[in-house]
């Protein structure tokens, strides 16, 4: 009995969470799907992954390659005006 309670414990804690809403969104939509995919493990990662909540690391390197590109072209733009400096003299 003490293993059913912890099943149904743990069944309760993937139902507050939304696990069992999400997972059976996605076996929903995999059972719609009109041509089933090759691999359904591949549709089923791609479908969770889309939506988990963003990973804090992606959003920093996001910020990142942010800051280098305005670095880029501040960079470029500082090129031109040497470049047309160095013609003058």
């Amino acid at each position: 009995q003490a293993a059913d309670s912890k099943r149904e414990q743990f069944r309760r804690y993937l139902e507050k969470s939304g696990v069992l809403d999400t997972l059976t969104k996605v076996l929903v939509a995999l059972y719609e799907e009109p041509e089933k995919p090759n691999s359904a493990l591949d549709f089923l990662k791609h479908h969770l992954g889309a939506s988990a909540p963003e990973n804090p690391e992606v959003e920093a390197l996001r910020l990142e390659v942010a800051e280098m590109k305005e670095k880029y072209e501040a960079v470029v733009e500082e090129n031109k005006k040497l470049k047309t400096k160095v013609k003058v003299y």
